[in-house]
């Protein structure tokens, strides 16, 4: 069965007696280590516990596919429910599992966890149509989704944020749950126990440290500078970073873009555009931005909004590695960007 996104938390957390095992898959690997530890405790308390805790590799059960079928039978020697786990499960497992899920055996919750699943993969298909198993996507939290997470995470620590901040913070935190779950630690800890975070408390205590934030890589993208965009971008990808959150993160700079230039066309300087756009540009960021206001037009902002889009799609359906398709895609706006233009000098009155 597929298991929809506002029902997955509750899921894992609370896994159904009739329900045998559990595929955990998508971009976000955070979202899906998160789960799958949720899953294992709501069984065995410790998820180190030799006697109820087992992980099998694909390699393994390549070589020997009864263990599958052995370790679900097994009792614990300290009694409680055991749980399976298969970590990075190929779709080549789909036969096994499936041959399992037809014909259950024992009472061990198995949990299998796997990349990015296109819909006609055969392990996503296996475990959305068998009624004994669990099918839960994993993808980046984004615009409401994003902004519960940071909000009730820093409540959690007494903290509160403020909407600018909040709007702020959310556009430059990865894809990464776990990322994520980090940086907001790190900021209740700026913080300081009771308080409320601003948006220059964002700026001192993520600002400077974070070389290769997705805004970071958007400035270097539609400014061509493309040594620092592709620095930026493997910074990101070699931190667990998917490559569908960076190509959103992008395109969200594109929208902002295309907003500002619809100010210029209603009469406003490009500086004053750049002002007016919600949530606040930081400071060091508005010069470049101003730039490439002047720079693209509103037809190029929509080609790479296009282009954008359909990196996006070609990553979810074609089969192509997502990050190859990311960085293609990134470079090539990149090249296409126009040349920065300095604003018109003033004439002497």
């Amino acid at each position: 069965m597929k298991i929809h996104a506002g029902r997955a938390d509750g899921f894992v957390a609370r896994p159904p007696p009739d329900c045998r095992a559990i595929l955990l898959y998508g971009p976000d690997a955070g979202l899906v280590r998160e789960r799958l530890t949720i899953a294992t405790k709501a069984i065995a308390a410790d998820v180190s516990d030799p006697f109820r805790v087992a992980e099998l590799s694909p390699s393994l059960l390549k070589d020997d596919p009864a263990r599958l079928r052995d370790e679900a039978a097994a009792l614990s020697l300290t009694g409680g429910q055991r749980v399976v786990r298969v970590l990075n499960a190929p779709d080549s497992l789909a036969g096994l599992l499936g041959d399992f899920l037809a014909k259950p055996i024992g009472d061990a919750l198995i949990l299998i966890t796997a990349g990015e699943l296109g819909p006609k993969s055969p392990l996503r298909k296996l475990f959305e149509e068998e009624s004994a198993g669990a099918a839960i996507a994993c993808y980046a939290d984004e615009g409401q989704g994003l902004d519960g997470l940071i909000t009730q995470h820093l409540a959690k620590q007494n903290v509160r944020i403020n909407p600018d901040a909040l709007q702020i913070l959310a556009a430059r935190l990865g894809s990464d749950r776990l990322m994520v779950r980090s940086e907001l630690d790190k900021l209740a800890l700026y913080i300081g126990g009771a308080g409320a975070v601003t948006a220059a408390d964002i700026q001192e205590c993520m600002g400077d440290g974070a070389e290769a934030t997705q805004d970071e890589l958007a400035m270097a993208v539609m400014s061509g500078r493309q040594a620092e965009a592709q620095t930026a971008l493997e910074r990101l990808l070699r931190e667990g970073t998917a490559a569908v959150g960076i190509l959103r993160s992008v395109g969200r700079h594109v929208l902002r873009l295309h907003l500002a230039s619809g100010h210029v066309r209603k009469g406003k300087s490009p500086d004053q555009a750049i002002d007016s756009l919600r949530p606040p540009v930081f400071f060091k960021h508005k010069p470049a931005m101003a730039n490439q206001v002047r720079g693209w037009s509103s037809e190029r902002l929509a080609q790479a909004m296009d282009m954008l889009v359909q990196a996006e799609l070609d990553c979810k359906t074609t089969g192509m590695p997502a990050d190859a398709v990311c960085g293609r895609v990134l470079m090539q706006i990149t090249r296409a960007a126009p040349q920065p233009r300095s604003p018109a000098p003033r004439r002497a009155g």
